[in-house]
């Protein structure tokens, strides 16, 4: 096999599960709490300086699994004090106000770590590459398409198996029916949209040991990570994660032959399945039906 293709491919798959990672916490808070988060993509950058900080004094094990619980944290606080007012109102005010708050992150970002780009360490264990033929396959681009396999997996067995999971699932039919049983729809959204962000910063640490960081490192993946969510179907939690992995590695694909329609593709793609099956790859209404 052409071995430029088998390398395209390869980094269209990492690429793929940043994009379905990221993906995965956009269709939680658009399912549950009704919000179109513009600044999802900016929680991810903050959540991978946040690592960038924390890794001289924690290691990179340590500030994977606190860097987005911070994250997590500052989304809690957006969505008691801003978000959750808005949610009686048409989606466009989040909409507007989501995309004002990642400006103001961004800004925020520059300030606090400056403009320039900065790379994050990574485990040296990881870096090494699995072959000799296959130099790009890494130990890193391995873990990072596992992370992302796992961490659906746990996210569904989380919304299968666990109280709040159940209630969130059942929100996303019948918020007010919910509602009338006594369950607080509003500790129920602040848990979700924390959740979604939490997936936010893990994919934000993953990119930026690939890519590096840059105070606009989430502008590139967050409207692919919405393409996902269309291509995948609206609602299903499996078709955001198999359509980040699709679009990511069609584009690889396409990069081998066609660089200049890489990002192209993604777009035609999301085209085709409006036209062919609007409702997605799974086709479904819901997160886990």
């Amino acid at each position: 096999m052409n071995l430029v293709l088998v390398f395209n491919t390869f980094n269209g798959l990492i690429t793929g599960a940043f994009y379905a990672l990221l993906a995965l916490g956009l269709a939680l808070i658009l399912g549950l709490n009704n919000t179109i988060n513009f600044a999802q993509g900016a929680f991810m950058a903050l959540a991978a300086y946040f690592a960038y900080s924390l890794v001289p004094h924690l290691g990179f094990w340590g500030a994977l699994l606190v860097a987005p619980l911070l994250a997590g944290a500052l989304g809690l606080v957006v969505e008691v004090f801003l978000i959750r007012r808005l949610y009686k109102r048409d989606p466009l005010y989040s909409l507007l106000l989501t995309f004002g708050l990642a400006m103001i992150m961004q800004d925020m970002i520059r300030t606090i770590w400056g403009a320039t780009g900065v790379p994050l360490a990574i485990p040296e264990a990881l870096g090494h590459p699995l072959s000799q033929t296959y130099f790009f396959l890494t130990g890193y681009r391995v873990f990072v398409v596992a992370v992302a396999l796992v961490g659906t997996g746990v996210l569904f067995a989380i919304l299968r198996y666990t109280r709040l999971g159940i209630r969130i699932r059942a929100g996303n039919a019948d918020l007010e029916t919910v509602s009338a049983m006594g369950v607080n729809i509003y500790l129920l959204r602040s848990a979700n949209f924390v959740i979604g962000i939490i997936f936010a910063g893990v994919a934000g640490i993953l990119a930026a040991g690939q890519l590096g960081l840059d105070p606009t490192m989430g502008d590139g993946l967050l409207m692919p990570a919405f393409v996902a969510i269309v291509v995948g179907g609206v609602g299903s939690l499996l078709g955001s994660l198999l359509g980040g992995l699709l679009i990511g590695v069609a584009s690889g694909i396409t990069t081998a032959y066609f660089p200049a329609a890489s990002e192209a593709v993604i777009y035609l793609i999301m085209g085709v399945m409006l036209v062919v099956r609007p409702r997605g790859i799974m086709g479904q209404e819901g997160l886990l039906e």
